[in-house]
Formats: C-alpha cells, sequence, structure tokens
C-alpha cells in the first residue's frame, strides 16, 4: 500500500481546511558550513609549501644596489647592523649552495628550493656561491635574491665562504607555523 492512497479526499479537504494557507520557506543566505577535514587542511598546507617552493624570480626587476663596494642589501624592517655582522664573519652559514656550472633557469629553482630547505631544517643563514666567471650569474643573483620575502639581508661572504663568488644570506623564518603544521 502506498502512502498516497492512506488518506481518503476527505481526509485531505479537512486537513487542508485546519493548516489554512501555506506559504513556502525561502533559504537565506545562511549556508551550513562545510566541515573540513584534517586530510584536506593537510593538502592545502602542501599545496602552499609546493607554491611557495616554486617562487619565481623575475629577470626584467632591476633594484637598486650600491654598485661600488661590496655587493650588501638590507631589508627595510631589518636593522642595517646585521650586514656589519655579515661582513665580519659573526653568521656561520649552516647551509651552503653552490652554483656554479648551472644555468640560470636552473639557479632560480635551486635558491627556491634552498629557502624552503631552510624553512624546513630552520636555518637562518645561508652562503650561496655564485662564482665570478662571466659575472652572469654574479649579477643576476642579489637581483632575485631581493625579491624573495624571505630574505632579511646579504653581504659578500668573507674569504672564507667564497670572498666575491660568494653571498652570505640572512633568512627570515617567521612563517615557520606553515611548516610547523606539515
Amino acid at each position: 500500500m502506498k502512502l498516497k492512497n492512506l488518506l481518503n479526499d476527505n481526509d485531505k479537504h479537512l486537513f487542508k481546511q485546519v493548516i489554512g494557507k501555506v506559504k513556502a520557506i525561502k533559504q537565506d543566505t545562511v549556508h551550513p558550513q562545510k566541515l573540513i577535514s584534517k586530510k584536506q587542511t593537510k593538502k592545502q598546507l602542501e599545496k602552499q609549501h609546493f607554491e611557495k617552493q616554486q617562487f619565481s624570480f623575475s629577470d626584467e626587476f632591476e633594484p637598486h644596489l650600491e654598485s661600488n663596494g661590496p655587493m650588501k642589501y638590507v631589508r627595510e624592517d631589518v636593522d642595517s647592523f646585521e650586514t656589519k655582522l655579515l661582513r665580519r664573519g659573526e653568521y656561520i652559514p649552516e647551509l651552503i649552495l653552490d652554483l656554479h656550472g648551472l644555468k640560470q633557469q636552473e639557479s632560480k629553482h635551486e635558491i627556491a628550493a634552498l629557502f624552503a630547505a631552510c624553512h624546513k631544517q630552520h636555518v637562518h643563514c645561508v652562503c650561496i656561491i655564485h662564482g665570478i666567471g662571466n659575472r652572469i650569474l654574479k649579477t643576476k643573483v642579489p637581483h632575485w635574491l631581493v625579491q624573495h620575502p624571505d630574505v632579511m639581508a646579504f653581504h659578500q661572504a668573507p674569504l672564507a665562504y667564497g670572498g666575491a663568488g660568494a653571498l652570505l644570506v640572512l633568512v627570515d623564518l617567521k612563517e615557520d607555523q606553515l611548516y610547523k603544521e606539515l
């Protein structure tokens, strides 16, 4: 027996009289929240981490860096004394990246991967050896580093770490929350 046929016509009519006019319910702008599983949030964090690793440097960007004297840079919100500490060799690099023999595109990817490794391993100071050679990487690497949001400062490395063919870089680890959650 179907549910439609449980009530006869007289009962249906009586029910409509008792209820009166009925208006359809209209859905407001409040929508139920979607529950996000831990698995989905972990995937989102991994995606953000991957995007950060694939940071792309622009070759067209030409920052104003001092041409006379050693190559150095300090981000606006960082104390300029940090470059002096880098110059003196007060910071010891925990990771060293050697770009000898790499092309520009490969060098960009390696530098981006270096910053991802810095966050993962909580490294505050790194050395990037670009060499002198034809001066292509020597001029491009500082321009790329200025663009990266995690670079606090850099200075030409002391002779023990490569001198004019290398840079000591201070890395900002303020966004470690992302990496702690991974």
